[in-house]
């Protein structure tokens, strides 16, 4: 029977956090702060969100997220408009020029993480497709856990770069 590396957690979190440092850095198109990027990728992957839903996930003040979605509102990348199920709340949606940003930020990540895993070896590429479902699983748990929904990602199977049932949803 073959061995099972031990998990190491403490490692784990070291790559992760050390991936995410370059992942989030990657695009060098337009510049925009961490959580104006988040908000414009929470919105597009999303759908529409109330003022508070949207607080609440990026985790800021509801005076912060206002003065930020009205700023964002000024540059078109979001847009206001009345909720149907409730006329004294607006939903929040990214604008087309608002999800091209997060298409060509995707894009441009898409395009170095390329160039990365061309000048890995063929066993060390292996090994990241195989992490990935586990990946989706831990990503899929924690979604679980805080009652948000779950992230369906069909890269995760082996995908070749097209669009999962959310990005086309959005379109």
């Amino acid at each position: 029977m073959p061995e099972f590396a031990e998990l190491s957690i403490a490692g784990l979190t070291r790559v992760l956090e050390d991936f995410t440092r370059m992942h989030i850095r990657l695009p060098a198109e337009r510049r925009l702060s961490f959580t104006t990027l988040s908000v414009l990728h929470t919105l597009a992957g999303d759908g529409p969100k109330r003022l508070t839903e949207l607080a609440g996930s990026e985790q800021v003040t509801q005076s912060a997220i206002t003065q930020m979605v009205t700023k964002l509102e000024r540059e078109g990348l979001v847009e206001r408009h009345p909720d149907p199920s409730d006329g004294r709340a607006v939903l929040v949606s990214v604008t087309a020029a608002g999800a091209a940003i997060v298409d060509g930020r995707r894009a441009e990540r898409m395009a170095r993480l390329s160039e990365l895993a061309d000048r890995l070896t063929e066993a060390e590429r292996t090994a990241i497709a195989a992490a990935l479902p586990a990946l989706a699983r831990m990503v899929e748990l924690h979604s679980t856990a805080i009652g948000d929904s779950p992230i369906e990602r069909e890269a995760c199977a082996g995908d070749s770069g097209t669009d999962t049932p959310r990005d086309s949803a959005r379109r």
